[in-house]
């Protein structure tokens, strides 16, 4: 099969992979809450259960990318973390307590941080141009799985037979078909997966290497660096000189340039001739990791990480319960109201992917900042005590769903390429592991802070709104050094410099 084929086919099997992440998340939350009221569980063990899938997934995520880091594959992360999603939904149709249901979470979650190796991998293998574009594409895969679920929650809802001793109902049928869609999934990725990342960038290696040295022969050093193909530099100079934040030194006609830009970055490189020495520097890679996440920008794209998934994770978790009191919506009403959400993130998504072709990914961070705002004020206003009838109740609520919803894809996809640009391209799998993690514990604490706070309204989206409010601010002052690291300016300073 041809490389072509390959990369396409393995395109694809990602894309099925993020589906059925959002799928599994869409025919669970609409009917959780019922399930757990069935096994006699506290409200409050809501939260502890939607929290348990986030919390193993925080502590796979780093796991899983420093893996693909060092081994440059995944598709054997890929078959573990399935293996862990199998074992996780059949436990959540199993169901005998609310125990085991917590559980089926918590195994569950650690499949998901398989998706850490695999931003991992897909930036090893696009250029910075295009990362935001392929990003929004798969970030859409999810939220069209999520449209899809509460579709087929409709027909799991009518449910009612028995599997040996296992009863499947509309609350069990959900963690059965799951099973079933992650054991296909486990074939898909067998057949039609393959590690790209070496092939790509050797193909990239040779070409760019030709075409440098045309450039350098027929125009100079300075005008080859602004060739449309800059982009991809690194990987001509990954075994040579690489500075811990991305940057690039170009030749070995300028060293001393290079050994100005190395003491100027304080990390560990390896000389052409022994490229092990980089790993065998353990003390000094580890401090010029820790430099890397306390950089200004890299701190700013992490509390975007954290504080948008807290926020949203905490609004979901107070919906169903919201949606009960107010409204006496049942599964059916629920999984409709999912399923239109879904329609406005996709569409969103869609957008973005255009809009990212035009602008620069701070200010789509900016606008989807912007609306996380107006859809906290509006929720604090209008949810918090919800006043007039009936009609005029639900259309509150939906402009404040509507909000948060649309915000959503800005954001996403703003941070996860940013943050992919201005951290090192060797440790991408770890690096976003960290950036999964960071989301996993906001996963985490959303749905207890809502989960124990649903009867105190004004408490609740009052740190909500406190801490969008903060990162407005941090993204304010910080607003200029959201960009990609300019290899040719951090060259030409070097060449300066020697």
């Amino acid at each position: 099969m041809d490389y072509r084929r390959k990369k396409k086919l393995t395109f694809f099997t990602i894309g099925l992979i993020f589906l059925l992440s959002g799928v599994e998340y869409a025919v669970i939350l609409p009917t959780i809450w019922r399930y757990l009221q069935t096994l006699d569980a506290a409200p409050y063990f809501l939260g502890l259960t939607l929290s348990a899938f986030s919390l193993s997934g925080l502590l796979s995520g780093p796991l899983f990318g420093h893996w693909s880091d060092r081994t440059r594959t995944t598709k054997k992360i890929i078959l573990l973390s399935n293996i862990f999603e199998i074992v996780g939904n059949l436990m959540y149709f199993m169901g005998y307590s609310k125990w085991l249901l917590l559980s089926s979470r918590l195994v569950a979650g650690i499949g998901a941080g398989a998706s850490s190796s695999i931003f991992g991998f897909l930036t090893r293998i696009t250029a910075p141009d295009d990362r935001a574009t392929v990003f929004a594409a798969v970030m859409a895969c999810r939220q069209a799985g999520l449209l899809i679920g509460p579709a087929f929650n409709i027909f799991l809802r009518l449910c009612d037979f028995h599997v040996g001793p296992f009863v499947v109902n509309k609350y069990t049928a959900p963690g059965l078909f799951m099973c079933l869609l992650w054991l296909l999934l486990q074939l898909a990725v067998v057949f039609m997966y393959w590690d790209l990342a070496p092939l790509e960038k050797g193909k990239a290696k040779n070409s760019l290497d030709s075409k440098s040295r045309e450039e350098e022969n027929a125009q100079g050093l300075t005008e080859g660096e602004e060739d449309s193909d800059e982009e991809e530099k690194p990987l001509i100079v990954s075994q040579e000189l690489v500075g811990s934040y991305g940057s690039v030194v170009v030749s070995k006609n300028h060293s001393s340039a290079a050994f100005n830009n190395i003491s100027n970055h304080v990390s560990p490189l390896s000389s052409p001739a022994t490229p092990e020495t980089h790993e065998a520097s353990s003390p000094l890679k580890k401090s010029s990791l820790c430099r890397e996440f306390l950089r200004e920008e890299v701190v700013v794209l992490l509390a975007a990480q954290f504080i948008t998934l807290f926020n949203q994770t905490a609004l979901e978790t107070m919906v169903t319960p919201l949606t009960q009191k107010y409204f006496n919506f049942g599964e059916l009403e629920n999984s409709v109201m999912y399923c239109l959400g879904g329609v406005v993130v996709i569409a969103g998504f869609l957008f973005v992917r255009w809009l990212s072709s035009h602008v620069a990914e701070r200010v789509v961070l900016a606008i989807g900042l912007s609306i996380c705002n107006v859809s906290c004020v509006w929720c604090l206003v209008f949810l918090a005590n919800p006043l007039g009838g009936y009609a005029w109740e639900l259309t509150e609520f939906i402009i404040g769903v509507f909000l948060q919803v649309l915000g959503l894809p800005f954001v996403a996809v703003a941070q996860v390429s940013l943050f992919s640009k201005v951290t090192s391209e060797k440790t991408q799998g770890f690096s976003q592991g960290v950036r999964r993690s960071v989301g996993g514990l906001a996963t985490i604490l959303g749905p207890l802070w809502a989960g124990g706070l649903t009867e105190n309204m004004y408490i609740m989206m009052g740190v909500m709104m406190g801490l969008l409010a903060l990162l407005t601010m941090m993204l304010a002052f910080s607003y200029n050094r959201l960009v990609e690291p300019a290899a040719e300016e951090q060259t030409d300073e070097s060449i300066q410099r020697g």
